[in-house]
């Protein structure tokens, strides 16, 4: 692929995911009061681990955007590692926050695997606050790299086990399904931890991982806020 389209692409993508994202955050946020009261707890941290999210994707791929305005992301390489950093951030706090969701819907004790999940985050962005990173570089060094993304990797598949195991046996398709989204989203982010540095085209393979993303935050939507008239046709 030309360099020009790719990065007229990933323009066009970032734009159109942070209008996605942020739309369906503002619009959970409107119709909060209109969840059932049985769903309120899981709903509310649904939608701030989604808001989160798209707070942390504004500064990563919306620096990203930004920077191609200023003369490409080579030329400003302390504006995309900022965004990275922020994304790295609120992406921990969002599986942290799933965990929490997981407890909730399940009516399960965190146990010691839910409690070595949030841990994983802690140590996470432990690790993160280290400069060794390097965020002021667009590619980081390798090591620390997958140090780092080591405990996501542990969140994300953790989470999405416990959403499959306990979906399962409630029969829950709506987590069944969200399971399925995680574990999607991760299997096109492996390879760009892995070889991203080698094989820079593979950072094409975030455009289906952020889709998932978008996936799960429709389907929270549509399963948790319903219009008002929704909610009392099903009440009646």
């Amino acid at each position: 692929m030309p360099e020009n389209v790719r990065t007229w692409v990933e323009i066009v993508f970032n734009v159109s995911y942070l209008l996605v994202i942020w739309g369906l955050v503002i619009a959970m946020t409107q119709r909060r009061g209109d969840v059932a009261e049985v769903n309120r707890g899981v709903a509310n941290r649904l939608r701030w681990a989604f808001a989160l999210l798209a707070l942390g994707d504004t500064g990563h791929v919306g620096f990203r955007v930004v920077a191609y305005a200023l003369g490409g992301v080579e030329a400003n390489p302390a504006l995309v590692g900022l965004g990275a950093l922020s994304t790295a951030y609120t992406v921990t706090i969002f599986y942290m926050l799933m965990v929490d969701v997981w407890r909730l819907r399940f009516q399960r004790n965190l146990g010691w695997f839910g409690w070595l999940l949030l841990a994983a985050g802690i140590i996470r962005m432990i690790v993160m606050a280290f400069p060794q990173n390097e965020w002021q570089w667009i590619v980081p060094p390798y090591g620390w790299s997958l140090l780092r993304n080591a405990f996501l990797v542990l969140q994300g598949l953790g989470v999405m086990a416990l959403f499959f195991r306990d979906a399962a046996r409630a029969g829950d398709r709506t987590f069944t399904t969200m399971a399925w989204m995680i574990a999607l989203s991760f299997a096109f982010y492996m390879p760009v931890i892995l070889w991203v540095a080698q094989i820079p085209l593979l950072g094409m393979l975030m455009i289906p991982k952020t889709c998932a993303y978008i996936a799960i935050a429709v389907l929270t939507y549509r399963s948790f806020y319903p219009r008002r008239t929704d909610a009392e046709t099903a009440a009646a």
